[in-house]
C-alpha cells in the first residue's frame, strides 16, 4: 500500500495581518471528501491510566486540545489557503492500517505520564509508514524531563535515525508564511509566554530521511495547539494564535509538498 498523495493550491496572504475575531460560519468549511484530512493519533501511556472523555493527566494525554484544536486549525487553512479540505477531523491508532491513506498525522504530549506506550504493531506502522513518505509532527512538551521521557519511548522506534535541530533557515520556516525560525507559542494561562519548565526558547528538532526529507517534526517547548484551542478565548493573546496558524500551515504546506 502506498500513501495517497493529494493534490492542492495555495495563495499567499501576508505573515501578519490576520486574526480570527469570531468564530466563522460552518460553511466555511471545505466539504467532505475533500484532499486533507487531519489525523490526530490516540496512543497509551507508559506510566498506566485509561483514557477517558478527559484526556489528560493520568487518562490519556494524547487528547489534549481535542476536538477545538482540530477543528480551528482546519478552519484556518480553509481561510488563508485554498488547501481542500476535508471538514471533519479524524482519530486514529498507529496499529490501523487506515494512517497510509494520509500524508499527515499528529500527536502532542509525548513527554508526560509516562510518555508513549507503543505495542509492536503500532512501532511497526509508524516506521513503515515515515519511510514510505508520511509526516508526523508531536507538539506540546516541555522541559528537559518531559525530552528524555519522549526521546527513551521514540528512539525505539528510529534507533538508527538521529534527532537534528532545525536551523531558522530551514525551509519549513519559510515555506508559506515567513518566520524567524522555532517559535515558542504558550499554554493559554501563560499569557506572557514565560518557558514553563527548565528550558528557555523553543526547539523545533527533527528525524530526517536520507535525501534531508524531515519525517518528524517535533515541536518541544512550544504548544500551537493551544494557539489553535484558544483563537476564540477573549484572553489568550492574537499575536500568538496567529503564530500558531503560520507555523502550523507552514508545516503542512511542507508535509504536502516534500
Amino acid at each position: 500500500m502506498r500513501l495517497v498523495v493529494f493534490f492542492f493550491a495555495i495563495i499567499s496572504f501576508g505573515a501578519a495581518g490576520y486574526a480570527f475575531a469570531q468564530q466563522p460560519s460552518s460553511d466555511q468549511i471545505g466539504a467532505e471528501g475533500d484532499a486533507f484530512t487531519f489525523v490526530r493519533i490516540q496512543y497509551d501511556n507508559a506510566g498506566g491510566g485509561l483514557d477517558d472523555d478527559w484526556g489528560w493527566g493520568q487518562w490519556g494525554t494524547w487528547r489534549i486540545d481535542y476536538p477545538d484544536a482540530d477543528f480551528n486549525f482546519l478552519r484556518g487553512v480553509t481561510r488563508l489557503t485554498n488547501i481542500h479540505i476535508n471538514s471533519s477531523p479524524a482519530v486514529l491508532r498507529l496499529d490501523d492500517d487506515r494512517i497510509f491513506e494520509y500524508p499527515f498525522l499528529y500527536m502532542l504530549e509525548l513527554g508526560r505520564n509516562g510518555g508513549p506506550k507503543f505495542t509492536e504493531k503500532e512501532t511497526r506502522n509508524l516506521r513503515e509508514y515515515i519511510l514510505r513518505g508520511g509526516f508526523l509532527f508531536i507538539d506540546d512538551f516541555w522541559g528537559t524531563l518531559e525530552w528524555d521521557t519522549f526521546y527513551r519511548a521514540f528512539t525505539t522506534v528510529f534507533p538508527d535515525h538521529p534527532v537534528v535541530e532545525l536551523n531558522k533557515e530551514h525551509q519549513i520556516f519559510h515555506c508559506f508564511f515567513d518566520i524567524d525560525g522555532p517559535q515558542m507559542s504558550p499554554a493559554v494561562w501563560n499569557f506572557q509566554n514565560y518557558a514553563e519548565q527548565d528550558v528557555e526558547r523553543a526547539h523545533n528538532r527533527a528525524l530526517l530521511d536520507d535525501e534531508g526529507r524531515i519525517m518528524v517534526l517535533i515541536n518541544w517547548n512550544s504548544d500551537i495547539g493551544d494557539g489553535w484551542e484558544h483563537t476564540y478565548h477573549p484572553s489568550y493573546p492574537t499575536k500568538y494564535a496567529n503564530l500558531a496558524y503560520q507555523l502550523g500551515i507552514n508545516y503542512l504546506i511542507y508535509a504536502m509538498t516534500h
